[in-house]
């Protein structure tokens, strides 16, 4: 029986990839408390492995007193003597082998559990360890099962799931099925570690490029960032500091090889990549992509752009659904505006409005929101509004006191007298 244990200690420990100390301490453990649930919890006990003869030792210790107050861990001088050591004084700790046959069925089968238990949170801990340090990295796993719609995924000795979240919404998998996910997450709960798997994740899609495209792993080439929509479209930016490497093209690869490998990963996910430059208006033409710019409006401080575009790449530049702008603007961290050319008829108008507005905000105290709202109700010059029907300005715009315009019409009144006196002299 002894032989058993020690090659229990081993096997246990290769088959689970646990230190044989942490079995050892787990199997002390366990005979310690079977041992103090038949004797009692009161006693001084230790246990020890013994390596030699492959046994768990169970020892209960003594002190000898003058007068004993507990008999539960105190001996007399004379019974120290007689039954454990003729040379015992006081003071001393003695100690006694207790054989573990006395026990007792339900101590050991505790023992059992505790042991069981023991293991089980050593091999949880020794999980936790290996995949902790991991998060960001791919994994390969196989379907094991799938629950209240996540999919449980064997890593090999552990399971990782994939939340509905992390999952495309077109892929679907059978048990059994090889499948490649990214670590986004690791948590340690009270059933032990639990890996949250991704294929949404924007790492996924970066890891795929790593693995295709050398110059990525080797640092040559860097993704900058990734905009994504999981399924159905995603873009990223890519950059390089050697002027000899083209990035974009290393990236798709001969003929399309390299891209084709990520995108027949994600089940035909369509792919942009557009190089990375540090001028906004440059990058953000590429990222729109594959949309022809004709000219751009940038606005810094609000960082947002207007972006002009003919009529016939219009559609193109907004994409199914706004989907190719949206990415664009998330790649790019700007506000994007796309809008299409003007016909002549409408440049004409917009060129007329533009100088109304001029006009109109020429007098004190107006702003271009009541210039655009004067311009509606049809007053385009100061001309139109000096000999305009206050009442009727007031009731065709609301939200605007009678007095301001009155103010106005006064103002615009006294522009044209002052500028009919300019002619004149």
């Amino acid at each position: 029986m002894l032989p058993d244990l020690k090659r229990l200690i081993e096997q246990m420990g290769k088959d689970k990839g646990i230190d044989k100390e942490v079995i050892v301490d787990a199997l002390k453990t366990a005979v310690l408390t079977a041992a103090k649930k038949k004797l009692g919890q009161n006693l001084d006990m230790e246990a020890h492995y013994n390596e030699e003869s492959g046994e768990i030792e169970v020892f209960r210790f003594m002190t000898v007193v003058d007068k004993v107050l507990n008999a539960d861990t105190q001996i007399s001088l004379d019974e120290a003597r007689t039954t454990l050591d003729e040379d015992a004084e006081f003071g001393d700790s003695l100690g006694m082998k207790i054989d573990a046959n006395t026990f007792g069925r339900i101590a050991v089968q505790t023992a059992k559990q505790i042991i069981i238990q023991k293991v089980r949170d050593a091999e949880r801990d020794k999980i936790y360890d290996e995949y902790k340090d991991r998060k960001g990295e791919l994994a390969h796993g196989f379907v094991q099962r799938f629950e209240g719609g996540s999919i449980i995924v064997n890593l090999g000795r552990a399971e990782g799931v994939i939340p509905t979240t992390e999952q495309i919404h077109k892929e679907t998998f059978k048990r059994g099925e090889r499948i490649r996910t990214y670590i986004c997450e690791v948590k340690r709960i009270s059933k032990g570690p639990q890996i949250i798997l991704s294929r949404t994740h924007p790492g996924f899609l970066k890891s795929l490029f790593e693995i295709e495209v050398p110059e990525i792993s080797e640092g040559l080439i860097d993704i900058i960032a990734i905009a994504r929509e999981p399924g159905n479209r995603s873009k990223i930016s890519v950059k390089t500091k050697d002027k000899d490497i083209d990035p974009v093209g290393a990236c798709v690869g001969m003929r399309g090889s390299r891209v084709q490998s990520v995108v027949q990963e994600l089940k035909g996910e369509k792919i942009d990549i557009v190089p990375f430059s540090d001028d906004p208006v440059k990058y953000i033409c590429s990222a729109l992509s594959p949309a022809k710019v004709n000219r751009v409006l940038v606005d810094e401080d609000g960082r947002s752009m207007e972006v002009i575009v003919a009529n016939d790449q219009l559609s193109l530049a907004i994409g199914k659904s706004g989907q190719n702008v949206r990415l664009a603007a998330r790649l790019t961290d700007w506000k994007i505006d796309v809008k299409g050319e003007l016909s002549e008829e409408e440049q004409r108008e917009e060129a007329k409005k533009e100088e109304g507005y001029k006009v109109l905000l020429k007098i004190s105290n107006m702003d271009e929101i009541m210039a655009e709202l004067l311009y509606r109700c049809g007053i385009t010059t100061l001309e139109t509004l000096a000999s305009a029907d206050a009442d009727a300005l007031v009731a065709s715009i609301g939200g605007v006191s009678e007095e301001d315009i009155k103010g106005f019409i006064a103002e615009a009144a006294s522009i044209i007298h002052s500028d009919d006196e300019e002619a004149h002299e």
